[in-house]
């Protein structure tokens, strides 16, 4: 075990930082592994726990760590990215990427479209909506927060037929119904209590922010999604031509 030295330069901080760190990017911690507990590690290097603690709080800005909250500090999995060319659901992106996909189903209900939903999916304000949330997981870690908003005249009856769980893209087939194209906005956010909570990150972490309009073959909206990917664990890319 590499040791720290009292008579360096560096403050302790960074040189328990830096091995903890080389530890992560050499694979001696594999994703999903946990980092070994604040009093371990105070014992293992004789520092004091607020140095420890200063010391997670850089792997967790990083990305290199995430914390659940009565079970202690993790290495997280590689970043994620989406690339921004073709409508993929969240299950086949996950799968392509050889996570394991999960979802856990928040709400589900019929809604009043309120006037900037209708806008966006071109109906009339007050028109039934199916509203369904959803946390998203790879390899049982959260990901996002789904709030997905479905014309329900196009969708009869979704809530008693589907698995929510699965992919709505292949749920909208057994209606009939493939997305052609879609339109979205994405911009930073900070995360509140309730969302920081659900993704297992500190309140005002950065978040990804993204609205989306999906249109069925014949250019008619049919959902209109809202999503919250964790910032320290998603990515967004295109490519661009000049």
């Amino acid at each position: 075990m590499a040791r720290l030295n009292p008579k360096s330069k560096l403050p302790l901080y960074h040189q328990l930082y830096e091995i903890l760190r080389a530890d992560i990017v050499d694979g001696k911690y594999q994703p999903g592994d946990l980092i070994p507990a604040e009093s371990e590690l105070i014992g293992s290097y004789r520092v004091s726990r607020t140095t420890v603690r200063q010391v997670l709080d850089l792997l967790v800005r990083e990305g290199l760590v995430y914390r659940q909250r009565g079970r202690g500090s993790f290495v997280s999995h590689r970043g994620l990215e989406e690339g921004l060319v073709r409508i993929v659901s969240f299950t086949e992106d996950m799968r392509r990427r050889s996570f394991d996909p999960g979802t856990r189903v928040l709400s589900a209900e019929l809604i009043p479209a309120t006037p900037g939903i209708a806008e966006k999916l071109e109906v009339r304000p007050g028109e039934e909506l199916v509203h369904i949330r959803r946390l998203r997981l790879a390899d049982g870690e959260p990901l996002s927060i789904e709030d997905s908003h479905l014309v329900h005249r196009l969708f009869p009856g979704i809530l008693g037929r589907a698995t929510l769980t699965a992919s709505l893209q292949d749920a909208a087939r057994d209606y009939g119904i493939r997305w052609s194209s879609a339109k979205q906005t994405i911009r930073a956010v900070e995360a509140v209590s309730e969302l920081a909570r659900l993704l297992s990150i500190r309140a005002r972490s950065a978040l990804l922010y993204i609205e989306r309009v999906s249109y069925a073959d014949n250019q008619v909206p049919a959902e209109f999604l809202r999503i919250h990917y964790r910032g320290d664990r998603y990515s967004l890319y295109a490519d661009l031509r000049g």
